[in-house]
């Protein structure tokens, strides 16, 4: 089966295509460097001639409400075009379990928030939703490779401050994994939500992914320092009963990356 993954070059694309093609499927890596542009429509017809599922795992370079939402739109809206008229018989795109829930204002919230990436992203789901081609959202939870980043914009010094909310991370390859599975399967027509097998309250997740790291940063439980800088509720970040779950626990991915070799 062809398919073809949309940020094939990415953290997840390339993970996405080297699983796909070890099962048997023509993998196609789709990204600017390769000649397809989503945003222009340039490749499209080309790369999605013949193709039966597409997969977008491509994401906005800025998480400004503006910036997100004119990427989303434009990219999707051509994806649908140029699909429609390949035939393409399953649209994929990965998404972010809680999505609906962060996209919604607090009164706490500051003029300008994460908020607006989110709504972006319902944006995009709500237009492949209502494309009329079969369709599948994979709804993950936040990957272990992001320990640093979100350590990075709650950091105030050698202080980072999180809310201990729960959260259920997973391994980069396990959201790959997921991915795979779905868009070889049948179309969900719907949200399917995947995580990693283990819950931490946010502020563990970050402060052992740190002493990991060596990273001499102090991690302080703070309520009013929420995800991001914007308020969650205490499930917010995590999935429901129905998550198809990852094998690869954190302390697993913890002992793995230590040992990696440098690059």
């Amino acid at each position: 089966m062809k398919i073809v993954v949309i940020g094939g070059t990415g953290l997840i694309g390339s993970k996405l295509v080297s699983k796909l093609a070890a099962h048997g499927h023509e993998a196609i890596a789709a990204s600017p460097n390769s000649g397809v542009n989503t945003l222009t429509g340039e490749g499209l017809a080309e790369v999605l001639k013949g193709a039966e599922v597409v997969v977008d795992v491509s994401n906005s370079r800025s998480f400004d409400e503006d910036d997100a939402m004119n990427f989303f739109n434009t990219a999707t809206r051509n994806l649908i075009q140029y699909g429609k008229a390949a035939g393409v018989k399953h649209h994929v795109a990965l998404s972010v379990v809680g999505t609906d829930r962060i996209a919604q204002d607090r009164p706490s919230d500051g003029p300008k928030t994460i908020r607006g990436y989110f709504r972006a992203k319902l944006a995009q789901e709500k237009l492949i939703a209502e494309s009329g081609i079969p369709f599948s959202i994979v709804h993950a939870t936040q990957f272990f490779e992001f320990v640093k980043n979100i350590a990075d914009t709650a950091s105030d010094g050698t202080t980072v401050r999180l809310a201990p909310v729960l959260i259920q991370p997973m391994a980069a390859d396990d959201v790959a994994a997921g991915v795979g599975r779905v868009a070889a399967g049948i179309p969900a027509n719907g949200i399917v939500e995947i995580a990693g097998p283990d819950q931490y309250r946010l502020d563990e997740f970050i402060r052992l992914g740190l002493i990991a790291r060596n990273d001499p940063r102090n991690v302080v439980a703070d309520p009013a320092a929420g995800y991001f800088g914007v308020e969650v509720d205490e499930r917010t970040l995590v999935p429901g009963k129905d998550a198809r779950l990852g094998t690869t626990s954190f302390k697993t991915w913890l002992a793995q990356s230590a040992t990696a070799p440098t690059r």
